[in-house]
């Protein structure tokens, strides 16, 4: 893990603070799960879908050798099977 500082209004540290010890657990756990829960409903940005495309380019094989050119066909093919 990485350790950061952030800055919190009063009111907001108080509120933490109360959750923390309602729920048993660290503040800092709630600001990871709030954090993780804000990123996972943000739309991804253009590098990131290019690094996730990256990621699995050239990962699997199809056994075929022209499928950049006739992949209309195998993908009728397949979906009409």
């Amino acid at each position: 893990m990485i350790r950061t500082q952030i800055q919190l209004s009063e009111e907001q540290a108080a509120r933490l603070k109360e959750l923390a010890h309602a729920g048993s657990e660290s503040v800092a756990s709630i600001i990871r799960k709030a954090l993780d829960q804000f990123l996972s409903n943000q739309k991804p940005n253009r590098r990131t879908l290019y690094r996730q495309a990256l990621a699995v380019a050239g990962k699997y094989q199809a056994g075929l050798h022209d499928v950049s050119l006739e992949h209309d066909r195998y993908l009728e093919k397949e979906f009409s099977s």
